[in-house]
């Protein structure tokens, strides 16, 4: 258990390039990959590192944003560069890194998202965990809406990913501080709700103002590769 414990605490090396160039028909997108100077827990020393691991410590993974590229298939149009999300976040939009993000980390906000841009109309909050929904929920207000997806699945929702869609204020961030998550991520956050959450020194506290502008991304489409177990 000790060995466990001790490969989630540490940051994995990785081989992945800082460049990556997909060619498709006479298409060239390109990716440079996201790294992160962020503060070692212990010495306070910047440490510059991409994701901490993959899906589990032992493993290695890369997070690389669209730089430059326009592909067009059949007439469709496919996301352009300049419209990074997840992809696309910057130290200074983590208000607390806690340590580097690992990829499960940041593909359950990318998951939240994709289903807070279908629900921009009203307060609403979505928890992920290892890419599944525990609960999403509208609300008359925020702390409302984080309160009914909380409540819908707690034991699901410990150490998960809450994505809001509206600023978080101090009634909800006393309600989220009363729980374990490992990331917070809102358009904004209200004066004194960062030193509320901070309790938790692990925490990710992420603001993403582009969640604002959620709903455009409706009907951006994007590219999704899948991998076999033959390689193909």
């Amino acid at each position: 258990m000790t060995d466990i414990k001790r490969m989630y605490k540490t940051i994995m090396d990785d081989d992945f390039p800082p460049e990556l160039t997909i060619t498709i028909g006479e298409t060239q997108l390109k990716y440079q990959k996201r790294t992160w100077k962020i503060p070692d827990e212990k010495t306070g020393e910047l440490i510059e590192k991409g994701l901490r691991y993959g899906e589990n410590p032992d493993q290695q993974a890369a997070l690389y944003g669209l730089v430059s590229g326009n592909l067009s298939i059949a007439g469709c149009q496919y996301i352009t560069p300049g419209n990074g999300l997840v992809s696309a976040i910057s130290e200074e939009e983590m208000l607390q890194a806690g340590k580097h993000p690992g990829k499960t980390n940041l593909t359950d906000l990318d998951n939240a998202l994709n289903i807070l841009k279908y629900l921009m109309d009203r307060p609403a909050a979505t928890i992920m965990k290892h890419n599944n929904p525990c609960a999403v929920a509208y609300g008359a207000t925020i702390a409302a809406a984080y309160e009914r997806a909380n409540m819908a699945d707690r034991i699901a929702a410990f150490g998960g990913c809450l994505a809001l869609n509206r600023a978080l204020d101090r009634d909800t961030a006393e309600l989220i501080a009363a729980n374990y998550l490992e990331v917070v991520a809102a358009p904004d956050f209200e004066p004194g709700t960062v030193d509320i959450l901070a309790g938790r020194k692990n925490l990710r506290i992420i603001r993403l103002k582009r969640i604002d502008d959620l709903a455009r991304y409706r009907d951006l489409r994007f590219i999704d590769f899948k991998s076999l177990n033959d390689g193909g």
